[in-house]
C-alpha cells in the first residue's frame, strides 16, 4: 500500500550538498506497536484497505522505496555551536503530496546508523518511541501544529542507555511532518560558506512551504526572502504560544530542533507542566534552566535571531530585523487568544482580555493548582 504511493523527489532534486544516501538497518523482529489510521486519509489511503503487514513491509523492513536521505545540519546546542550533527539515527524515507496539496515527509527515527551517527548506534528505544507517539498525539489534539507518528515498530534488539534501565527494547518510528529542514540546515551551509546553497534551499522552502509568498523575478528576490523570514517569525511565535497554552515544555530547543516550517517536532525529554511554574524544566541535564517552560518564547526569538546569520548571506540583516521585531506582538496575540478560549471566551474588549489573562496566570501561579486539571474542570462546567 505505502510502496505504491506517488513519492516526489522534491528534496532529492536539490542534490548531494544537502544529504547523503543511506541504507536502513536490518532488524531481527518487526512487531507493530502503533499505527496512526487517522493520518492515512490525508495521503489518500483508506485505513480499512491497509493492513499491519503494509506498515511492517514499508516502515520496519524498509522495502521498495529508494533512496533514503540522511540530511546534514549543524546547530546551537545549549548556546554552543556544534558542527558535528546531522540525521544520525534516521533518514527521509520519502515525500508525498497530501490530498490538501501540501508536501509531507515520512522521516524515520531509530532506523540505523548514517554518516552522521558518530559513535552512536543509530537506534531508538521502545520507551523513546512510545514517548514520541504520546507527545505528538497529545499536542495535536491540544491544537498545536506538530509532526505526528505514522507508525511505531518494535525491532527486537537490546539497547544500552545511560538514562534508562538497560538493556532496553528497541524500536523505529516513522514521523509524518511538513518538513525535516531545520534552522540548523542553513547554519551548516553558512559554516561551509555556501551562499549559493542557502539561496537554492530558500527558493525550495518558499516554493514548497510558503505558498502565500508570490514568486518574484531575480532582481526582487531579496524582497521575497524578507517576506519569508517575516512569515517564519509569525509561525514560530504562534507555535511558542501554542506550547505555552498547552502547558508543554519541549526541553531541547536547540536550533537543530527548530523546523523551517514553524512546526513542532522531535520529542525527547519533554514534559507537560504539573502546575504553572515558569522555571519548570523537563530535561535533567538542563542545569541552568535554559529551556525551561517560561523561557520558551524567548528562546524561540533568540533562535530566529541566530538564523539571521546564515540567511544574512542572501538577505540584508536590516530587513530581517523588521520581521523579528514583530515576534512579541505575534506571540502575545496568539497566546491571549488561546488562553481566552481555554477560559471559555471567544472575544472580549482588549483591556478586559489582558486583565483576565493576568489574573488567571496569577491565580495559577499562587495556588499551584494542577494546570491541566484546572482547565479540564472548567471545560466540564461549560458542558
Amino acid at each position: 500500500m505505502f510502496l505504491s504511493l506517488n513519492y516526489e523527489p522534491a528534496l532529492e532534486s536539490l542534490g548531494y550538498d544537502y544529504f547523503d544516501e543511506v541504507a536502513a538497518a536490518e532488524f531481527p523482529r518487526h512487531i507493530l506497536r502503533f499505527r496512526n489510521d487517522q493520518l492515512l486519509p490525508h495521503i489518500g489511503l483508506n485505513p480499512q484497505d491497509t493492513n499491519d503487514q503494509d506498515f511492517i513491509q514499508a516502515f520496519g523492513k524498509f522495502q521498495g522505496v529508494r533512496p533514503f536521505l540522511a540530511l546534514g545540519y549543524h546547530g546551537y546546542q545549549f548556546g554552543e555551536y556544534n558542527p558535528r550533527l546531522g540525521d544520525g539515527r534516521g533518514f527521509l524515507y520519502g515525500q508525498v503530496r497530501g490530498i490538501d496539496g501540501e508536501l509531507y515527509d515520512f522521516g524515520t527515527k531509530g532506523s540505523g546508523t548514517t554518516p552522521y551517527s558518530r559513535t552512536a548506534d543509530g537506534r531508538l528505544t521502545l520507551k523513546g518511541g512510545v514517548r514520541e507517539v504520546l507527545a505528538a498525539e497529545a499536542l495535536h489534539h491540544l491544537g498545536v501544529l506538530t509532526s505526528r507518528c505514522l507508525s511505531l515498530i518494535e525491532t527486537g534488539e537490546q539497547l544500552w542507555r545511560g538514562d534508562e534501565p538497560s538493556p532496553t527494547r528497541s524500536s523505529v518510528i516513522v514521523r509524518f511532518s511538513r518538513s525535516h529542514i531545520r534552522f540548523g540546515t542553513f547554519e551548516r551551509l553558512h559554516y561551509f560558506k555556501r551562499p549559493d546553497l542557502i539561496k537554492k534551499l530558500l527558493d525550495h522552502v518558499i516554493e514548497q512551504y510558503y505558498p502565500s509568498i508570490i514568486p518574484l523575478r531575480e532582481d526582487k528576490k531579496q524582497e521575497q526572502y524578507a517576506q519569508f523570514y517575516a512569515e517564519l517569525v509569525e509561525r514560530v511565535a504562534r507555535l511558542a504560544a501554542q506550547w505555552m497554552a498547552a502547558g508543554f515544555c519541549h526541553a531541547v530547543l536547540n536550533t537543530d530542533n527548530m523546523s523551517i516550517t514553524g512546526e513542532s517536532f522531535d520529542y525527547g525529554p519533554f514534559a507537560f507542566i504539573p502546575t504553572y511554574d515558569p522555571k519548570f524544566t523537563a530535561a535533567y541535564f538542563d542545569y541552568y534552566r535554559r529551556y525551561s517552560y517560561g523561557n520558551q518564547p524567548g528562546i524561540c526569538q533568540l533562535n530566529l535571531e541566530m538564523l539571521q546569520q546564515p540567511l544574512g548571506m542572501v538577505i540584508p540583516t536590516s530587513e530581517m530585523e523588521a520581521g523579528l521585531a514583530e515576534f512579541g506582538k505575534h506571540y502575545y496575540r496568539n497566546y491571549r487568544h488561546l488562553m481566552l478560549n481555554k477560559l471559555g471566551f471567544e472575544q472580549l474588549p482588549e483591556s478586559e482580555e489582558s486583565e483576565l489573562l493576568r489574573l488567571t496566570i496569577q491565580f495559577l501561579q499562587d495556588t499551584q493548582v494542577g494546570y491541566h486539571a484546572f482547565f479540564a474542570e472548567l471545560a466540564q462546567q461549560f458542558d
